[in-house]
């Protein structure tokens, strides 16, 4: 996967001779892999490989992105002609342009983001691995009758930055995953549910067998599902759906939202937002996380930021051009396709692990709500207001004791959370939002 720095200097340098005051470019070379299976048998296979450059120019404060798969000298000259054109023609940005020089690092620090073993991998023991998965989920009940499938995925990619301040940068970063969704039938009633495995290195993935087995135990235990009364109950998310809640916090601190003055957190920065027991990171420096990388996509090192520290919020995330827009730094969070501008993007953003064992958080709820899913995306950014449907299983007496759907659970973010009572010690890496069990004292919970 080697990429040739000497091309995309050139074009720069050319884009300068042209009028450019800067520029960027962006050269990624990605081989993506994924089988599918259900009942044994084989779905889909696909498999690429591309080769993209992202270029990028400013002619003072114009500028323009464009981009191309086709590396030949005569679609290089027509990208750098269409890039100029576009950009001559922009509305000028007062907060358009390149990082400051001092901003870039000069270091390019290995955070293990690479397995040979991934591309290594014979087909065969990919779509052995799948299959052994979904198998495993079948052959765990006779209740689970039937599948949505299991699944093997990976992507490896080979990234090259060049900026016109003289910055050059590489790395290499892959990822890889298996899932299986299962389907549990029972007196005429069905549930699905799934489970899955991510990472940056083949050997640290659950065993297939593991992953089935868990999927087929979350389909089960949704069998005989009844809705509630309306009621207000305190609610404890399991880790994929706390994750999703942090992922709403996670939009609301960025830089993007807030400078559009479209986030609940706006204004906030050195408040209380939560109780002492919330600290919330993201840090692009963990060796092996899903969400690490050496530098964003302006060539700025990645960083750990303290968002939240002890229910204070200290940071929002940023990159170059959200900064400047905000009077502030960049954090290090840009994030960018070859096709597309900066944005700002978290790294891996979570909520750091508490005191409590999950068990011990559901035994101190007399009567409420464990939720295991959540539908639809009924949440106001701007104000807070949150209500999604949901599922999960009915606490009583400190116990896990049947399975709810068709409910609703509504709630204020900032109150929610102010109402953090308890975090559990269950935190995993597996997503680049993560977050561990999360008790809350009380929202509403509406069903019957």
């Amino acid at each position: 996967m080697a990429l040739d720095p000497q091309l995309v200097q050139d074009l720069l340098r050319t884009a300068r001779q042209r009028g450019a005051t800067a520029g960027d470019a962006l050269l990624v070379d990605n081989a993506s892999f994924e089988v599918q299976v259900r009942l044994g048998e084989v779905e889909k296979v696909q498999q690429s490989h591309q080769k993209r450059l992202g270029l990028r120019l400013f002619f003072g404060q114009r500028s323009a992105t464009t981009s191309t798969s086709d590396l030949s000298e005569a679609s290089l000259r027509q990208l750098l002609d269409d890039t100029c054109a576009l950009a001559q023609a922009m509305a000028a940005d007062p907060q358009a342009g390149l990082p400051d020089p001092e901003e870039t690092i000069t270091t390019i620090p290995d955070l293990v983001l690479w397995d040979d073993a991934i591309a290594q991998l014979p087909v065969e023991e990919r779509t052995a691995m799948a299959r052994e998965a979904e198998r495993a989920a079948l052959d765990y009940d006779s209740r689970i009758t039937n599948s949505e499938g299991g699944e093997y995925s990976s992507s490896q990619s080979h990234v090259l930055y060049v900026n016109s301040h003289g910055f050059v940068g590489h790395y290499q970063a892959g990822t890889v995953g298996l899932s299986v969704s299962p389907i549990a039938s029972e007196a005429g009633g069905m549930q699905s549910d799934y489970w899955f495995a991510a990472g940056r290195k083949l050997s640290q993935l659950q065993a297939p067998a593991v992953i089935g087995q868990e999927a087929a135990r979350r389909a089960l235990r949704r069998l005989g599902a009844r809705k509630v009364a309306t009621q207000k109950v305190p609610v404890v998310f399991d880790p994929p759906t706390a994750a999703s809640l942090l992922g709403h916090v996670c939009s609301a601190v960025s830089g993007s939202a807030l400078y559009r003055g479209a986030s609940f957190l706006l204004n906030g920065l050195d408040t209380r937002i939560a109780p002492e027991t919330v600290t919330i990171y993201d840090d692009g420096t963990l060796p092996g996380a899903l969400g690490s990388k050496p530098f964003d996509g302006e060539g700025i090192l990645t960083r750990r930021t303290t968002v939240v520290e002890q229910g204070m919020l200290r940071s929002y995330l940023l990159d170059t051009y959200t900064a400047r827009k905000l009077g502030q730094r960049s954090t290090g969070n840009a994030a960018r396709s070859a096709g597309e501008s900066p944005s700002v993007s978290p790294t891996n953003f979570y909520l750091a692990p508490g005191a409590y064992t999950p068990e011990e958080i559901i035994a101190s709820v007399p009567c409420g709500l464990y939720v295991t899913s959540l539908i639809g995306f009924g949440v106001n950014q701007v104000t807070g207001d949150y209500s999604r449907g949901a599922a999960g299983l009915w606490i009583e007496h400190g116990a896990l004791a049947y399975p709810v759907e068709e409910i609703t659970i509504a709630g204020n973010l900032r109150q929610m959370l102010a109402n953090i009572e308890m975090i559990g010690n269950d935190l995993d890496m597996r997503r680049r939002v993560t977050a561990p069990t999360l008790k809350i004292s009380e929202m509403t919970v509406a069903g019957n």
